[in-house]
């Protein structure tokens, strides 16, 4: 069975070890993170600025929640609540609940937005978990549950994303992204039109994990060249495209909330 650890800084799952095993990024080589929550947005803004209802406003990349302190409200369960620094950024009265389960050697992330304004609200959210692996090996691929034949594969410049779609035979073979040291020497592999709902990381011989995403429109893998990890990101919306008019509402995949009303997403690991 799978033992977690979270924490109420940015609500982020630290640890998860399967006999003792850690599956999870420690957060101190390479890159300072863990597994943050991305909201309400993700990825990064054109310029760092948006404009919402004519007026502009500066969101970090992949938003705010990620270095805010949530609430505790049980085990492994977490609340932020708007507040006067996040009405600075995003101009909505929100709560953001985030809580993890754990099934046996599964690993469950749900995501619950809660419109508390009298307007409607706009937003963006996605995961970012690392998982430890030497992909720079070569040992190790992602594996697609389903034939994929119409996947759009992006890539960024500058962090924004790029207008038109790379050749998805470039990264997909044999129904497999196939990692090696060079896979993210250009940034994220960012993907859309994903048939699957399920893809996993293995190597020849083994499965390391499942990773389930049934509602979200893009998935994204992503790691910095050499470090001991790769991340599997299941994300609602994505950057800004290069050429981006800068209107938060005409974000591509956005998600819409009407005042009251809630929005919930999960994502499953499960461990092997």
């Amino acid at each position: 069975m799978i033992k977690i650890k979270t924490v109420n800084q940015g609500a982020e799952l630290i640890s998860a070890k399967l006999d003792g095993v850690e599956k999870i990024h420690d957060g101190e080589s390479f890159w300072n993170r863990h597994a943050p929550v991305l909201f309400p947005i993700v990825g990064k803004l054109k310029n760092g600025k948006t404009v919402i209802a004519g007026k502009t406003y500066e969101i970090e990349q992949h938003g705010f929640a990620r270095d805010m302190k949530f609430e505790t409200i049980g085990e492994n369960a977490y609340v932020l609540k708007s507040n006067a620094e996040t009405l600075k950024k995003f101009p909505f009265q929100f709560e953001l609940y985030i809580t993890y389960k754990v099934k046996g050697n599964e690993v469950i992330t749900n995501y619950k937005v809660c419109n508390k304004d009298t307007k409607t609200m706009v937003f963006g959210i996605g995961g970012h978990p690392a998982f430890c692996c030497d992909y720079a090996s070569g040992k190790y691929r992602i594996e697609f549950e389903d034939i994929e034949e119409h996947i759009e594969v992006y890539q960024l410049e500058n962090g924004l994303i790029k207008e038109k779609p790379e050749k998805s035979s470039k990264f997909i073979k044999e129904n497999r992204i196939f990692l090696d040291k060079k896979t993210f020497d250009k940034d994220a592999i960012i993907m859309k039109h994903i048939t699957s709902k399920k893809v996993y990381l293995k190597t020849e011989s083994k499965t390391i994990l499942a990773f389930t995403f049934e509602k979200f429109p893009y998935l994204a893998i992503w790691s910095k060249p050499g470090a001991p990890f790769v991340c599997i990101e299941p994300w609602f919306s994505t950057a800004d495209t290069v050429n981006a008019n800068g209107v938060f509402e005409e974000k591509e995949s956005f998600i819409t909330l009407q005042p009251d009303e809630n929005f919930e997403a999960s994502y499953r690991v499960k461990f092997f």
